[in-house]
């Protein structure tokens, strides 16, 4: 019999290379790097680890090569104490990334490669892996997969977290099956044609009749539109060592936030915040904060420029 866990993620998991430079490079130059570091991330597994150290269980399903990327991976969720069921493709490399980063700015460009042997597909999944959870996070990447289990946690009642930078593929169906879809940057703009952010987010919650719409907006912080209402939280500053993973663990923050039962704003402030710590140390994992240290820095952190004003925010939601 397959034991309940507070949280169950569907995604991808990379072994990355931090490269930090003292900055971006010209094209046809040399330099001299600050250092170079093998750290654990990935969207979903990374989410899934932040939830496990705040506390939560946690189960992880994806897939890996077979090679010392893989059990690199193999080694970091057991560490974590994170129930994994990593499929092993033979003959095949497991996802890397080279994460160039800037010293000054922590701002990083990411160079990634996937086999596409590692995508995990509907028949692999077991559907009490997912309903034996209190929620899910899914990212996108092996959207059958994500589709087919996001389907089984609504059927059961789970809510389902959809981490989401592009239109790959089959999202519709995703979207759908999706209660709570924050994606980042200018992902509604193009997934709907709507100019305006505001307009595009309402436009994806009114078409895919999701509880919840949202896009991260960097270091400004987050907007999300729950059928009624905008909502608008401003970023935290932070001295940006390595903005690697932040969204991940924003991500992550907001499914732990589901499963403590907290509103929309209180959660969308915590994962704000849990994301601008996230940035302080390198690679993705390595800044997950305590809960304490985030909910402090919720009380006392200095906030970013606001990039909505409440005016305008009431405007739109009644538009």
């Amino acid at each position: 019999m397959t034991e309940r866990v507070d949280v169950v993620g569907v995604g991808l998991n990379a072994t990355d290379t931090i490269i930090r430079l003292p900055r971006f490079p010209q094209f046809d130059s040399k330099m001299e790097l600050i250092s170079h570091d093998v750290r654990a991330g990935g969207q979903t597994a990374s989410g899934i680890v932040a939830c496990r150290r705040w506390g939560l269980t946690g189960r992880y399903i994806g897939k890996i090569g077979e090679d010392w990327a893989g059990d690199f991976q193999v080694r970091e969720l057991e560490t974590d104490g994170v129930e994994s069921h990593l499929f092993r493709v033979g003959g095949c490399q497991s996802q890397r990334a080279y994460i160039l980063v800037d010293e000054d700015s922590g701002e990083r460009t990411i160079l990634w490669t996937r086999d596409k042997r590692l995508e995990v597909r509907p028949e692999e999944l077991r559907r009490e892996w997912i309903t034996s959870a209190s929620a899910l996070m899914v990212d996108g990447h092996d959207t059958a997969a994500a589709t087919q289990a996001a389907r089984w946690a609504r059927e059961a009642g789970i809510p389902v977290i959809l981490d989401i930078d592009r239109a790959y593929p089959g999202i519709q169906a995703l979207l759908e099956a999706s209660g709570y879809v924050i994606s980042t940057g200018e992902f509604p703009t193009r997934l709907t044609g709507e100019h305006d952010a505001l307009k595009a987010l309402r436009e994806m919650q009114k078409q895919f009749k999701c509880c919840l719409t949202g896009t991260t907006l960097g270091k400004l912080g987050v907007v999300a539109w729950d059928g009624k209402r905008f909502y608008y939280v401003p970023g935290f500053v932070v001295r940006a060592i390595d903005t690697t993973g932040a969204g991940d663990i924003f991500h992550g923050a907001f499914l732990y936030g589901m499963v403590q039962g907290w509103g929309v704003e209180r959660n969308l402030e915590f994962s704000c915040a849990a994301a601008a710590l996230a940035c302080t140390a390198v690679g993705a994992r390595d800044g997950i904060a305590p809960v304490a240290e985030i909910e402090h820095l919720m009380e006392t952190g200095e906030r970013s420029k606001r990039m909505y004003s409440s005016e305008e925010l009431e405007r739109a939601g009644k538009m």
